[in-house]
């Protein structure tokens, strides 16, 4: 139902795929696949890494919580969103909107700080292998990750209670399957400038701090690996860092697009396509990125396989 003029907003109504009516069915059993695919692969990994002493280092512990991440992200938009594509009624409570959109944002900002703090571990590993066990101790890493947590939660705060502010008293159709920003901000009545203003500078912070500190990282680490020796050592110290810098071109490439062009280019269909690939084909990508293509990842999980199935025979 849309709200008439002078009427405070109490729900929003998505429309992401009202143009695709035939193909909601299809649409439903493609993403009620590729969530479930996505979270018994991050069951695996996780798995996986508590249960094989081998995999107890910095590297894995940062996977470990990535995959957890991953896994709460989809949790915050997919089933909805599943629910919405059989539903006839897509629609969301103003203040369900606001939890959504708090919890996607903490998950997603503390994903940027996440990806920097997997970054200075390889370049810790990298450049100061010697002192890479006392330099990355569990404490540090978990100090990281609380780090990453708590910048998180800051940004997307802040950012919510500046959108959640505003007036929404016009039309409650949101162009969109989640609560996003820019589609909310749309519906507002009105939107001071220094509000889009601080909500775009904080958008850019958590980008590129990050990424900036990425970047610092691995000039080192490439400094370091042309350093080598042997070419067989820079290839492996190279393919340690391949899946690195592939997730971080696919989170920063997709989160850039959406959150740091201009206002003008905005176009809610094109922003629908996108936001799929980063909620639902990014965090099914990223673990496979990291562990199925790791040799040391495969071994562990044909360990962890043959011990169960020894336990079970017993």
């Amino acid at each position: 139902m849309e709200c008439v003029n002078d009427t405070v907003v109490k729900e929003f109504v998505f429309l992401g795929f009202s143009s695709l009516a035939e193909l909601q069915l299809l649409l439903f059993a493609v993403f009620l696949s590729l969530y479930l695919f996505t979270l018994s692969t991050n069951a695996v990994i996780v798995s996986t890494i508590v249960l094989d002493r081998a995999l107890h280092t910095p590297m894995y512990f940062f996977l470990s919580v990535l995959s957890c991440s991953e896994t709460c992200y989809t949790f915050v938009i997919v089933p909805k969103m599943l629910v919405d594509l059989l539903a006839r009624k897509k629609s969301i409570s103003f203040l369900g909107c606001a939890i959504q959109m708090f919890t996607f944002l903490f998950l997603g900002c503390s994903h940027s700080f996440l990806l920097a703090a997997m970054g200075y571990d390889r370049y810790v590993a990298i450049c100061h292998p010697l002192r890479y066990t006392v330099l990355m101790g569990h404490k540090v890493c978990v100090g990281l990750v609380v780090a990453a947590c708590v910048c998180g939660f800051t940004v997307a705060q802040v950012i919510t209670s500046l959108v959640f502010r505003l007036p929404f008293r016009s039309s409650n159709q949101l162009h969109h399957f989640f609560c996003d920003i820019s589609p909310v901000l749309q519906l507002a009545s009105h939107h001071p400038h220094s509000t889009q203003i601080t909500i775009f500078l904080l958008c850019a912070l958590v980008l590129v701090i990050p990424l900036l500190l990425i970047l610092i990282s691995y000039i080192h680490i490439i400094s370091a690996i042309l350093q080598f020796p042997s070419t067989l050592g820079r290839y492996k110290a190279f393919s340690t860092c391949a899946s690195h810098l592939i997730v971080v071109i696919v989170h920063y490439g997709c989160a850039s697009f959406i959150y740091l062009r201009p206002k003008s280019s905005y176009s809610s269909s094109q922003d629908a396509l996108i936001s799929v690939s980063y909620t639902i084909l990014t965090p099914l990508f990223n673990p496979v990125i990291y562990s199925l293509r790791n040799k040391d990842f495969k071994s562990a999980l044909h360990r962890v396989i043959g011990r169960t199935v020894t336990l079970r025979q017993h």
